[in-house]
């Protein structure tokens, strides 16, 4: 008698590879509406709710189809063996049919449902990805830009879809904030492997990177967030009738949360974002403290 979680077994085995563990990362698409107060009217919510799904399923494609390519050397890991693709959960072919499926049919979603322009940003972003597969995670400093784009362009396209004007400051915070985060990350891992003897299979560029140099990446990165933001928030103040200034004050939450962040980063323990944001107090803590302080600074409160 075949087991009753046997025909389940594929349907879940994509379903993990897509990550919906890192889907919290798409809900970047909200910043930049949010940054200007456009989150209010029921068209917005519907709109960003549509964009949040395609670049989830564009983003699913590219995941799928690196794992594919991937199979082999995270089978030398010590966590992503337990992949599905790894692990023979998922066959290699249909993880890279599926991936070529939503990588095909996220874009022209966004065409037919959203404005070109956001159709022609998810577009970029997932031949970026698939060239970042394919070569560009080989290359050294390349690697960490096209990550960071990556983040980038997830808070670019909600603003995008609404057709709010980027500020400068908005997108450099943005672009070093995901910096950090990203050079955190291949710090921690190079931390962790280190005495690996499978180091150079796992992620070939962690051999060529020194711990040295990644801790100076994500330590330059959150100097110009910081400072980005900082003057982000000095140069758009909250409006004169405001009963404090909200958005200057929440550059304090903002600096401590960076810090609260580098704790983690510096001791090599930040290899997986989403688990940092979301285990720890302290941090989820700073997060609601600021956006309340952002918010009250939106309403003009």
């Amino acid at each position: 008698m075949r087991p009753l979680g046997l025909p389940l077994r594929l349907p879940l085995g994509l379903l993990r590879t897509a990550r919906p563990r890192q889907w919290i990362k798409n809900s970047l698409v909200v910043a930049a509406p949010a940054a200007a107060g456009e989150l209010l009217s029921r068209q917005a919510a519907l709109q960003l709710l549509l964009v949040f799904a395609l670049f989830t399923a564009a983003a699913s494609a590219v995941y799928l189809i690196n794992d594919a390519l991937d199979a082999e050397a995270d089978r030398a890991h010590p966590v992503k063996c337990r992949r599905p693709v790894a692990a023979g959960q998922v066959p290699v072919p249909v993880a890279h049919a599926a991936g070529a499926l939503l990588a095909v049919l996220a874009p022209a979603l966004a065409a037919l449902l959203c404005n070109p322009l956001t159709a022609a940003l998810l577009t970029g972003y997932v031949v970026m990805q698939l060239a970042y597969c394919l070569r560009l995670k080989h290359v050294l400093v390349l690697d960490l830009v096209v990550v960071t784009a990556g983040f980038l362009m997830r808070a670019m396209i909600g603003g995008v879809a609404l057709d709010i004007p980027l500020s400068r400051w908005f997108l450099i915070t943005t672009g070093f904030g995901a910096l950090f985060m990203v050079g955190a990350k291949r710090y921690s891992e190079a931390v962790q492997l280190a005495d690996s003897p499978h180091r150079g299979e796992t992620r070939a560029l962690l051999s060529h990177y020194t711990t040295g140099y990644l801790r100076f990446v994500w330590q330059l990165a959150a100097g110009g967030a910081v400072l980005g933001y900082c003057l982000w928030a000095l140069e758009h103040g909250g409006p004169h009738t405001a009963l404090l200034p909200w958005r200057e004050l929440s550059m304090v939450a903002f600096v401590v949360g960076v810090l609260r962040y580098a704790v983690f980063a510096d001791r090599g323990i930040a290899g997986a974002p989403e688990d940092v944001v979301l285990r720890d107090r302290g941090l989820l803590l700073i997060a609601v403290v600021w956006t309340a302080l952002y918010g009250l600074s939106v309403a003009g409160v």
